[in-house]
This record gives C-alpha cells, sequence and structure tokens, in this order.
C-alpha cells in the first residue's frame, strides 16, 4: 500500500496521469485517473509495483462470484485510488462555464456527474470520444507507419497488426478496405486513423483513394514529420517502421581537429603549449572542413542521405554554425587538454593526428622512472608508480592530487620524487615548500630524514621563524603560517606540495587563496579523500594543481557538477574521469591489484609536538622527579618514584588537564590530541570506522568530548566501570550500526577477547610499551573475520621519554 502510495506521488509530479471516463447509466458519467502507462518508464514503475502485490489484495466482486485481480491490474487500480484522492484534495479549479461545475467535479472533485441539463446530453460521450486517443493503443488491432526511402524523398504507408504481435508482417491497408475479413475490425481501426489525421492530415486523402498511393514526404518535408507528428503518435502507442539509419538523424555541430605540436630537444610536453587546432564542423564521425560544409549544405536540405547515415540540414542551425566558423569561440590551452582527453567538443566528436594521439597516450600511461640513489627504502610496486607519475607530471609542468587511501604512503611517494628531483638538480633554483597541518610537521621531518637523509629540511614555524637565504631543499610549513607569511613566501621560487589538501577544499576560505596565491613551478596535492560531499571541493583541489583546467567554478557547476551530482548523468561522469584521470591518482586499499602488494596490517608512528603549556609543565615535573629521585637512597623507593614520574609524564604528554585534573581541557593544549582530531577527520569522511585505545579512563572521558564537540556525536567507550551486559550491547551496535563510526577502549578493559572486526582503523592514542599487550588491543579488529587491511597508528610525542622508549624497543 505504501509503495501504491508513493509510486501515485511520483507520477503525479511527474504529470504522468491520464483521465479515463465510463457512463454509470445512461446520462450518469464517472471519472478515474490512471497512470499514462503508454510511457515505457511508467509501464515499468506499475510493473514494478504490481510484483510487491499479494494475491487477493483488491478483488472483484460480481453478482455470483468473487474475482481475483493480476498483480498489474491491482497496480493500476490502487494507483487510481490514490491519484484520484490527491486531484480531488489538492485542486483548485474554478467554474468557468454554465456546466463547468460538474466537469470540475467530474475531473477534480468527487469523480462523477449527471449531464442531464438543456443542451448537456452529449457531453459524456464527446468527452469520451476526445480521450479515445489516449487509449487508442489498448484496441486489438491497430495502424502501423511504415516509412520507406525513395529515389527521391521518402514514402509513407499504413499497414494493420494485431497490437501484441509485434513479429507478424502487418497486413496492407488496402486489404483492410476491400477484404471481408476484416470487416468486423474495420470501422475500429479507420476511427483509429481518423484521430490520427488531427496531427497529420495527409491520411485523410490516403484513407480517400483507397490506400493505393503512398504518401509522399520530400527531404524538406520529412523533419516536421519525423520531429513533430511521429513522437506524438508513437506516444499514443501506435508502431512506426523507418529505415533503421533514422533511428539517429545527425545534426552538423561545431568541431575541431587537434594537432600535437613538437616537444622540442627535451624531450617532455609542456603543459602550456601542447595542442594547435583547426575549427571543423562534425557530422556524426565524419569531419568536414568549412570549404567541404559548404560543397553540402549548397544543394542540399532537410533530411538527406550524407556518407551512409541521415543528416539533417536546417537552415536556421547552417546560419548559426556558419556565424560560429566566422568568430569561433576562444579556446584555452587547458579547455584543448580536456577535449583531446576526451576526444570529444561539446558533444561532438573530435579527431587527433598521430602526434596528439602519442601525447595523450603519454599523459594516461605512467612508464617507469629509475629511483634515486640516496633512498633509504624499499617501495612497493604501487607506491613505485605513484612516484613515476608525480615525477613525470612535474617534469611536464601539470599538477598532481595524490588520493592513494590512508596507510598507503602518499608521503613516502612524494619524498621519493623530491628527492630525485635534487639528484637531478631540478630542486637548485624552485626549492619544495610543504604546507601541513601543525600536527604532521614532527612527521613529515622525520619520514624525510628516514627515508632520504640527503635532503636538507627546514622548518618554517614558531615565533623565531626566519626565510634563511641558504634555502634547504625542503621547507616545512603550516597553512596558517602560509596565510599570515604569505608576503615572504611569494617572493621565493617554489615547487608546493600541500599535505591534508581537504584544507583547501573551500575556495571561498582565506587560507585556501592564501595557498593559490603563492606562484610555483609545480603543485602538488595529498588527499585521502578528493571528494567528501560535493563536487565543488575536488574542483577546489584540482584548480590549486592545475590553474584553470576545469574552468572557472560557475561553468564547472553547470558542465559537471550539476548534471553528476543532480542527475547522475554516467556520460558526463564518464567523461569528468577522463578529463582528470592523468592528474588524480586514487588507489584503495580494498583493490584487489593494491591488497596483493599490502602486508594484512598497516603500522604507522604518528609523532607530534607538545604544545608551550604541556613543554613548561613537562620541564617542571621531570626537574622535581629527578630531584626526589636523586634523594632517595632506597633501590626500591627509586624504582617505585621513576615509574610514579613516566605515568606523569605520560599523562602531560596526553594533555595537561589529565595530569592537573583541573583547568581548561580544550584539544588546543595538547599536540597529541590536536594530531588525534586530525588522524580522525579522514577516517570519517571516508565513512570507516575506528577502534581508539588509551591506557587512562580520564583521557578516555577527554577523548569523548573532544570528538564530541568536532564531529557532533559522543562515540562509545568501553571502560573497566561498564556492566557485562552493557559492553555486549556496545560490542553489537558497534559491529552492526553503521552510524556508530568511533569505539573508545580502555587497554584493560577492551584489550582482549573482543571481537571488532566491524573497524578496519586502530588508533593507540598513549602506548603501554608492551608490544604484546599492544597487539593483543590491535587484534581486536585484526583477527578471523575481518574483510580488510588493518590500518594501526601510534601516537608518540616528539622530544620526550615516549620517543625515547619507542626507539629503545625497536
Amino acid at each position: 500500500m505504501h509503495h501504491a502510495r508513493m509510486t501515485s506521488l511520483h507520477l503525479l509530479a511527474k504529470g504522468a496521469v491520464l483521465p479515463q471516463v465510463f457512463h454509470t447509466d445512461k446520462l450518469g458519467v464517472g471519472l478515474r485517473w490512471l497512470p499514462a502507462m503508454l510511457d515505457e518508464t511508467v509501464s515499468a514503475m506499475i510493473g514494478q509495483l504490481a510484483t510487491r502485490m499479494s494475491s487477493g489484495l483488491l478483488t472483484f466482486h460480481g453478482d455470483k462470484k468473487v474475482i481475483n485481480l493480476s498483480g498489474e491490474v491491482q497496480a493500476v487500480a490502487l494507483c487510481s485510488l490514490f491519484l484520484s484522492e490527491f486531484i480531488r484534495r489538492w485542486s483548485d479549479a474554478s467554474a468557468e462555464k454554465p456546466y463547468s461545475n460538474k466537469l470540475i467535479d467530474l475531473f477534480f472533485g468527487h469523480g462523477h456527474a449527471r449531464f442531464d441539463g438543456p443542451g448537456e446530453g452529449e457531453v459524456g460521450s464527446g468527452m469520451q470520444l476526445w480521450l479515445a486517443r489516449f487509449h487508442i493503443g489498448h484496441h486489438a488491432h491497430v495502424p502501423v507507419l511504415r516509412l520507406e526511402e525513395e529515389n527521391i524523398g521518402f514514402s509513407l504507408s499504413l499497414g494493420v497488426a494485431t497490437r501484441n504481435d509485434l513479429l507478424q508482417e502487418p497486413a496492407s491497408f488496402v486489404s483492410l478496405l476491400t477484404d471481408p475479413a476484416w470487416q468486423e475490425n474495420r470501422y475500429s481501426v479507420l476511427r483509429t486513423v481518423a484521430l490520427l489525421a488531427e496531427f497529420f492530415p495527409d491520411f485523410n486523402g490516403y484513407i480517400n483513394t483507397g490506400a493505393t498511393t503512398p504518401i509522399a514526404l520530400s527531404a524538406e518535408v520529412l523533419p516536421e514529420f519525423l520531429f513533430d507528428v511521429l513522437p506524438v503518435i508513437r506516444l499514443l502507442g501506435i508502431r512506426a517502421l523507418l529505415p533503421k539509419a533514422l533511428d539517429r538523424v545527425l545534426r552538423p555541430r561545431l568541431s575541431m581537429k587537434l594537432s600535437g605540436k613538437d616537444t622540442g630537444s627535451s624531450g617532455y610536453l609542456n603543459a602550456n603549449d601542447i595542442f594547435g587546432f583547426d575549427w571543423s564542423v562534425a557530422i556524426g564521425q565524419n569531419q568536414l572542413t568549412q570549404t567541404e560544409f559548404e560543397e553540402l549544405v549548397k544543394t542540399a536540405h532537410g533530411i538527406v542521405r550524407f556518407r551512409g547515415e541521415y543528416v539533417y540540414l536546417d537552415p536556421a542551425e547552417i546560419e548559426r554554425l556558419r556565424l560560429q566558423l566566422e568568430k569561433p569561440p576562444r579556446t584555452t590551452q587547458a579547455e584543448l587538454l580536456r577535449i583531446a582527453l576526451t576526444e570529444e567538443y561539446l558533444g561532438s566528436p573530435v579527431m587527433l593526428d598521430v602526434r596528439a594521439r602519442d601525447m595523450i597516450r603519454e599523459l594516461t600511461q605512467i612508464g617507469s622512472v629509475p629511483l634515486p640513489g640516496a633512498l633509504n627504502a624499499i617501495l612497493r610496486p604501487y607506491q613505485e608508480r605513484g612516484y613515476a607519475w608525480l615525477y613525470r607530471n612535474i617534469c611536464i609542468g601539470f599538477g598532481s592530487v595524490i588520493a592513494d587511501d590512508m596507510g598507503l604512503g602518499k608521503t613516502l611517494q612524494v619524498i621519493v620524487t623530491l628527492l630525485k628531483l635534487k639528484e637531478e638538480g631540478k630542486l637548485e633554483e624552485a626549492k619544495a615548500l610543504v604546507i601541513v597541518p601543525t600536527s604532521l610537521l614532527t612527521n613529515w621531518t622525520k619520514e624525510i630524514a628516514r627515508f632520504a637523509p640527503t635532503l636538507k629540511v627546514g622548518i618554517f614555524h614558531g615565533t623565531e621563524r626566519v626565510l634563511e637565504k641558504e634555502r634547504p631543499d625542503v621547507l616545512l610549513t603550516t597553512y596558517g603560517l602560509v596565510r599570515s607569511d604569505l608576503a615572504k613566501l611569494k617572493k621565493l621560487s617554489w615547487c608546493i606540495v600541500v599535505d591534508e589538501a581537504q584544507n583547501i577544499k573551500n575556495p571561498a576560505t582565506e587560507q585556501t587563496k592564501a595557498v593559490k596565491a603563492i606562484p610555483a613551478v609545480s603543485f602538488v596535492a595529498l588527499t585521502g579523500t578528493p571528494v567528501e560531499n560535493r563536487l565543488s571541493e575536488y574542483w577546489s583541489i584540482m584548480d590549486f594543481a592545475n590553474r584553470g583546467f576545469l574552468g572557472n567554478l560557475t561553468s564547472f557547476t553547470k558542465e559537471f557538477a550539476v548534471p553528476i551530482q543532480s542527475h547522475h548523468d554516467q556520460h558526463v561522469a564518464n567523461r569528468f574521469k577522463r578529463i582528470t584521470s592523468p592528474f588524480l591518482l586514487r588507489r584503495l586499499k580494498s583493490d584487489k591489484s593494491i591488497i596483493s602488494d599490502l602486508p594484512d596490517k598497516i603500522e604507522q608512528n604518528q609523532y607530534c609536538e607538545l604544545t608551550e603549556k604541556q613543554a613548561a609543565l613537562y620541564e617542571s615535573v621531570v626537574r622535581e622527579a629527578l630531584r626526589v629521585i636523586s634523594g632517595e637512597s632506597d633501590t626500591f623507593k627509586r624504582q617505585g618514584l621513576v615509574l610514579q614520574m613516566i605515568m606523569a609524564l605520560k599523562q602531560i604528554c596526553n594533555h595537561p588537564a589529565q595530569f592537573l585534573k583541573k583547568g581548561n581541557t580544550g584539544a588546543n593544549l595538547s599536540g597529541k590530541a590536536e594530531l588525534f582530531l586530525d588522524l580522525l577527520e579522514p577516517l570519517l569522511a571516508a565513512h570507516e570506522k575506528v577502534l581508539v585505545f588509551t591506557q587512562f579512563r580520564e583521557a578516555g572521558e577527554l577523548l569523548s568530548s573532544w570528538i564530541k564537540e568536532r564531529f557532533g556525536r559522543e562515540p562509545q567507550f568501553l571502560h573497566g566501570g561498564v556492566a557485562r551486559k552493557t559492553r555486549d550491547s556496545m560490542v553489537e551496535r558497534f559491529q552492526n550500526d553503521r552510524t556508530e563510526r568511533i569505539f573508545l577502549l580502555s587497554l584493560k578493559a577492551g584489550g582482549t577477547g573482543l571481537n571488532l572486526t566491524a573497524a578496519a582503523n586502530v588508533i593507540h592514542f598513549d602506548l603501554w610499551w608492551n608490544p604484546a599487550v599492544e597487539a593483543q588491543a590491535t587484534d581486536r579488529a585484526y583477527r578471523i573475520g575481518q574483510q580488510h587491511n588493518v590500518q594501526v597508528h601510534r601516537l608518540i610525542t616528539r622530544a620526550t621519554f615516549e620517543e625515547r622508549i619507542n626507539d629503545m624497543i625497536q
């Protein structure tokens, strides 16, 4: 019943309904509204609804017996009840003629009326006759149109066929008029033709001459019949047999021929000047020069044969095309590149010469590039491909958006590329500027030192920051400082890399504008989530990497965002993929070819810095603890004091308020808290689940409050104080509720015995420093039943005992 109601509302919203009148007695007329079953989409909708109809939901009660109705009849009848009721409730029609109150009540009121007033006797039959055109397709025998090509022009004739028999050859109309076998059905078919003659009067002359002479349609007249008359006749359910080529009548369109330019001695493409072009006219897959097109239209008009296909030469369109060829639209190299990648201009095919095709092949295929000699890492095959892709794009002058899943090594692929550029001398003039969230400064420093120790790194951050005259190979800075120190950074030449590029997803913010304002020879953006909510976010990131490549935001929205997001246009979506694929690299952990390269469990250390308040508190606690320890002579007590100090320092590294048991609990007071929230951002944007372990209940409560404040929803927190029954329901909810994304667990209460395979991510907010205990906790997700690779993040505060102990364990 609910499905029938929703289907009826949808039909009404689309106007896909028809009235049907019937006699209730000699002068009484009834009316019901029906789905417009002539339309194939409507017919398919009713067919789907019919499959949901249970037997006996609607029955027909005759004089002596009850008749069960088929699913389709039930579906139509139910929709009719809903449609009639909706129209009656929502109609606001007004009366105009003496009997129009009755008509309005019939169509938009109770659905019945008596036309027994003076001059009203024929109203009912008149309505029935007028509405009969909408039901002619349901007659047992119906006319069939046959259009055939003659030496000059076309001929139109009629045949007769049984409505449901599509395989039988239609009988000739001459036999309908003369053969006694048709006598019983002749009047019904002729009445249908009379209705069709309202749309195409030539049918009257055809019948009057005994249907012996087909109706001649010249090439000039055919377009009106084909585009205006035939769709209406088909909509009424009448079949038309046409030459197959007429199924797709072509129209001339403005197009172009693209030629690849010589790359010169470098052997590399030049992003700023790749293609030359000539304007042309496309007819289907055929390209005509302006001269060839003029030759064609000089002698031909209407619908004519052209190289085996039909083409419509409309004088108005031809004139518009001439004007376009005389004053063609301006095109940029970015537009030419988009055209070449899709081989399409405004829906028409374009022609590429051999050199242009070679260039597109060069852009869409990734070759191999030798690794830099000083690299201190072994790359997985997919990482080698990413490095080669980045290197090639930078050498050509194109920007790149590397959007691999978290944990696949985006940072490593960029570091290898920068090291290669250094070894080739390409970082001499334009040094690398890497812009990151503050929480990732340490991670980048550590990763570069680990994988590419020959790269000289500088950090432009803090109150005493300066841009040294002796510039390092890689300068790390933050989004906030780009905004505040833009004037200084703009004066230098850079190769720019932005990490967590979702920070520039909003084109209107000052932060995005500042990042885009820095001139550079190449641009690289790293993001695990290239499109979170809308395509305008993707546009902003791609516009950073390749300025102007996707046009301005207004034209991009019209050309891509609206058709893809609102209309789900697959053709536009495929064109969008072809345009962006050379400049966007996105690999997923779920991709079989990537999984084969990966271990099942990917562990990553994530480093953060102490904030000023943390650092001051840390120093004072260390100083005081060491003073007390040095004054204690009992070895056992000294060991106890050392453990007490480590526990206190651990709490300070988590957050000052956890140690002090009071004060401001804001996440901005802890470097680890900021790193933690930044880690969660892309995971939640990708709709992934995550387990978060801490050994402190107080830390779990802080984490819960930060998550609620940042993401708007409080996570479940399983700790020692939770009853056994409640624990089971929490686990069940996390495993099966798709909206539960984060599960906080204390290490003691949640570190063993639980099966939490819904999560493919584990974050250890603070570490136990016992690898076995840590592994046990991780294995809540990484166990039998896990369908995905598990990503493990271990949060470590740099330049503290946390880093020291981790190094020692390693």
